[in-house]
């Protein structure tokens, strides 16, 4: 198959989005695919796009690790002129393509955007149709849906930038402050006082003017993948400082991660009945990943669900997967095999 696997972009979750592209590409091609590597937003400025499939070029050279850092959008944005999200001849060359394998995370890829627009140019892509995406990616809309649904989810408020929390309607300290529409944990805060929590919603304010304050749950961590409706085996997160951020997700041997994870049968099946509840709650279809916490008493909330769950070296969609035989590779074609049934 002729594959575009789209990465990049100009989201907090940039770089991660690049390793995953990365990842996706370098297994796509060791399985006999005829594909190519682009970054969304930089785009392919050569006018022999319409020649890109037959170039023998190793499209991944210069993608290097996660940084301990989110990267510096701004730098990113001064490198191409020009208005508008998408780089030169991105569109045109997703048209030439059986499929685009969405390497995409957050804001502007995770988020229905780049989907509806290509719905609109009948480019065919994995992972969720635009209703999913959208709605997945804004946490206040998930968890109004989960509350509809009888899916149990932390308590909290939303805040917008210029207001201040109403602490009658307040969970009970500590609590969680983030953004509405982040991911990959940036933008997430902790807060034992007030004093904290004025400091925690000036800090995701810089990220987003729509933030969540929500209660924290004490407890255990875990993740159960969905795909094509079925859930995969629960995973449990466990990492060795602090709570599951930015560093913890992303540098090698800062977390433990457990597949499956040590849970008696039924709070496994619970969970994964949970994951599947979200899954159709958001109306999510070929794939998603949905992260829960369970709290001291053995009561599971679900937190969200992620559209385009990551793929690199540590993530866990691909640790889930293993488990039940699939390789890194054979998950791939897994993925665009459950997406393509769309257009079928």
């Amino acid at each position: 198959m002729k594959i575009v696997v789209l990465a990049g972009g100009t989201s907090t979750e940039r770089d991660v989005s690049l390793v995953t592209g990365k990842m996706v590409y370098q297994a796509l091609k060791e399985r006999g695919h005829n594909v190519i590597l682009l970054d969304v937003f930089l785009g392919y400025p050569g006018e022999d796009y319409d020649q890109v499939f037959e170039k023998n070029v190793s499209w991944d050279d210069r993608i290097a690790a996660i940084s301990k850092e989110d990267p510096d959008i701004e730098s990113i944005k001064k490198k191409r002129g020009g208005k508008g999200f998408f780089g030169p001849h991105v569109l045109q060359i997703c048209q030439m393509a059986d499929i685009v394998f969405m390497g995409l995370h957050g804001a502007n890829g995770e988020d229905g955007k780049v989907q509806a627009t290509l719905d609109l140019f009948e480019i065919k892509y994995t992972g969720s149709n635009p209703l999913g995406a959208a709605v997945s990616m804004d946490k206040g809309i998930s968890k109004q849906l989960f509350r509809e649904q009888g899916i149990p989810t932390p308590g909290g408020i939303i805040l917008e930038k210029g207001s201040r929390p109403d602490m009658d309607k307040m969970p009970a300290f500590p609590v969680v402050v983030k953004v509405t529409n982040g991911g990959s944990s940036v933008g997430v805060y902790m807060a034992n006082d007030e004093k904290e929590l004025t400091e925690s919603i000036e800090k995701a304010h810089k990220y987003e003017d729509t933030v969540i304050v929500e209660q924290f749950i004490k407890g255990r961590e875990f993740s159960v993948g969905v795909i094509d409706g079925e859930p995969l085996p629960v995973i449990e997160i466990v990492p060795k400082v602090g709570f599951y951020d930015y560093q913890n997700k992303y540098q090698a041997g800062s977390t433990d991660e457990y597949c499956p994870a040590d849970l008696p049968a039924e709070k496994s099946e619970q969970m994964q009945t949970l994951a599947k509840k979200a899954y159709d709650a958001l109306h999510i279809d070929s794939y998603t990943r949905v992260d829960m916490m369970m709290d001291e008493s053995g009561q599971i909330y679900v937190l969200e669900a992620n559209t385009l769950p990551g793929m690199t070296p540590t993530s866990l969609l691909p640790q889930e997967a293993a488990v039940i035989g699939y390789d890194f590779g054979a998950l791939c074609d897994k993925l665009i095999e459950v997406s393509l049934r769309k257009w079928e």
